[in-house]
């Protein structure tokens, strides 16, 4: 017989991303609304280890809906990764009375929920909280949506600049292993050739690309670049081959770096969190574990953290095509 969930853990671990504040906010009150305890994991699996544990309410979580990062902190934790880590994991949560805890994280945060769950039977459920939208079985993430508005924003900025000086701009975005954030981001923002590690564009291609560009009129152009392209070795190197084979642009390079990860979520990032948060809870009361919450046009789906964290997700063709059309 399944045991009955009276007191829920939530916790956040990897890379912070917009949003996550919005999902502990949910956790907490579905909590709350279905006479559960909650309770506050500080600092990821290295806070569970600690035992650095809070008992959290609904009014606990006031006004953070609206709040970058996350208000439980994240940490590294090598510890978690050893069998005598997890051990003590174990057993701080049932010294605590803990039943079941909610990862918001990626790929590397449910491959540990998933092993703690296999090696205690200890009830677990995933809320995808990455900017880079890399994970299996759900359209998108939370984090994803405020990440790459952040970047349309900034790229938008340097288009003023760029033609002004009628100039080249790299931007390097993050996606080291996926491109989505330089997809979408540069089909938003118009830009002249996207960059990203699921195709190799070639430095020949991209000088072709430059200088039809440069034959139809343009007198600026953007050229996004995912961190994970395989064009040149880095955006720099891009920037130098560039100069050196068509002198006729001006080039800069600007790396957009970890802002791509602050700031203020929006409102589709906030919504999905709530939503996700709620139908975790509820899982975890109907005696589920081992999922992850995702999305599949626009209802909400429950996949076996095992497939989600399987592969990276694949890249958007039409997208692409979209892409190419619109750089003529």
């Amino acid at each position: 017989m399944t045991k009955k969930i009276k007191k829920i853990a939530v916790f956040t671990s990897g890379g912070d991303s917009p949003g996550m504040n919005a999902a502990i906010r949910s956790v907490v009150r579905a909590c709350a609304f279905m006479k559960l305890e909650c309770v506050a994991i500080y600092r990821g699996y290295q806070g569970m280890i600690d035992g650095d544990f809070k008992p959290v309410n609904a009014r606990s979580v006031n006004n953070i809906i609206n709040k970058g990062g996350t208000v439980l902190k994240s940490a590294r934790c090598e510890e978690f990764r050893t069998p005598e880590g997890r051990k003590k994991a174990h057993e701080q949560l049932v010294t605590a009375g803990i039943d079941a805890f909610v990862v918001i994280g990626g790929n590397g945060s449910f491959a540990g929920a998933q092993l703690f769950n296999e090696e205690f039977d200890f009830p677990v459920m995933g809320i995808p909280g990455t900017i880079d939208n890399d994970i299996i079985g759900t359209s998108y993430t939370i984090g994803f949506d405020t990440a790459i508005n952040t970047v349309v924003e900034v790229i938008d900025k340097i288009r003023d600049t760029a033609s002004s000086h009628n100039r080249l701009f790299f931007i390097e975005v993050m996606g080291r292993d996926v491109g989505h954030i330089a997809l979408n981001a540069g089909v938003g923002a118009g830009a002249e050739e996207i960059l990203i590690p699921e195709q190799n564009l070639g430095l020949e291609r991209l000088l072709d690309s430059l200088k039809r560009s440069k034959k139809s009129g343009k007198s600026s152009s953007i050229v996004i670049v995912a961190e994970g392209d395989k064009t040149g070795k880095n955006v720099f190197e891009l920037k130098e081959y560039v100069e050196e084979h068509l002198p006729i642009y001006d080039v800069r390079v600007s790396v957009l770096g970890h802002m791509q990860r602050g700031g203020n979520p929006t409102c589709f990032d906030r919504v999905l969190a709530s939503r996700m948060g709620v139908k975790a809870v509820e899982a975890l009361i109907e005696g589920k574990s081992n999922y992850m919450v995702g999305i599949r046009d626009t209802k909400l789906v429950l996949v076996p953290i095992k497939e989600a964290i399987s592969a990276h997700t694949a890249i958007d063709e039409e997208l692409i095509r979209v892409s190419d059309i619109m750089t003529i």
